[in-house]
């Protein structure tokens, strides 16, 4: 497990030197780095056989892509009363979306490799026409909200476990990372931050009632994919174990997790 956490490391630092840029730290908080999901690529790339470097290299601009996604995500829409310096930092925040957007093209421009360039910008048409369908609310039930959201949470994994052939994975990734995304937004609604998903859900036709009855429909599905990735673990082969090691010391430390175990006790 040590080495494996030294690799996370590692790939951390080498995407933070790819992302640096002195202007933009001025203005804007340094991106967050998902390790859950540099956790699943090293894991699938590991498993592949691709040169190391090779390995590391798609790692770092597939994180790009995934910096980039969320940093557009953060852009404020509410313009009606925004003051100058908010004007700027929703400015900046754009470019700097398309900042991480530019540098994984030129990553794999330099590498020549227009195979996962098709594959990185295929998953960003889907994810963004995903995110659209979420966010104008074409989906019937709550359920098909929940499975368009682990798809966009999970697509690029997916789709760069496809391209190395190695997709056995997946099903793991998408239900690990929905649970994930849901236990932030639900932290940052506790917190009173911003939380675009569960604001989302009080406006939605599917939550009627109040912030508490949105907190408990998230709560619901953490609970219901953790089970679901608990379940699944147990089916990984040994070269697996660092995963599994990993996925379940975050699961027995998850709130969610033990409050609705307790409760069905």
């Amino acid at each position: 497990m040590k080495q494996n956490d030294l690799n996370i490391y590692e790939l951390k630092t080498s995407i933070e030197q790819e992302i640096r840029h002195p202007y933009l730290a001025k203005f804007l908080p340094n991106p967050v780095i998902s390790e859950d999901k540099l956790m699943f690529l090293s894991t699938v790339l590991n498993d592949s056989d691709l040169p190391i470097e090779k390995q590391k290299n798609y790692i770092i601009t597939t994180m790009l892509v995934q910096i980039a996604l969320d940093t557009h995500e953060l852009v404020t829409l509410n313009i009606d009363k925004e003051d100058n310096l908010s004007k700027k930092n929703r400015q900046l925040t754009v470019l700097a979306g398309d900042y991480y957007s530019g540098l994984y093209y030129y990553l794999l421009s330099k590498l020549e490799d227009l195979p996962m360039i098709r594959t990185l910008a295929s998953a960003i048409k889907e994810i963004n026409e995903l995110k659209m369908r979420i966010y104008t609310q074409e989906f019937a039930s709550m359920d098909q909200v929940m499975e368009g959201l682990k798809q966009v949470e999970s697509l690029l994994i997916q789709r760069v476990a496809e391209f190395v052939n190695k997709p056995g994975m997946n099903d793991v990734a998408a239900d690990w990372l929905l649970a994930m995304r849901l236990q932030i937004e639900n932290n940052r609604y506790r917190d009173r931050e911003n939380a675009p998903l569960l604001e989302l859900l009080l406006k939605s036709r599917f939550v009627h009632q109040s912030g508490g009855q949105a907190i408990r429909t998230i709560e619901k599905f953490v609970h219901k994919h953790l089970l679901l990735v608990e379940e699944s673990i147990t089916q990984l082969p040994q070269r697996f174990e660092a995963l599994k090691q990993y996925l379940q010391k975050h699961i027995y430390n998850s709130v969610y997790f033990n409050q609705h175990a307790v409760e069905e006790g």
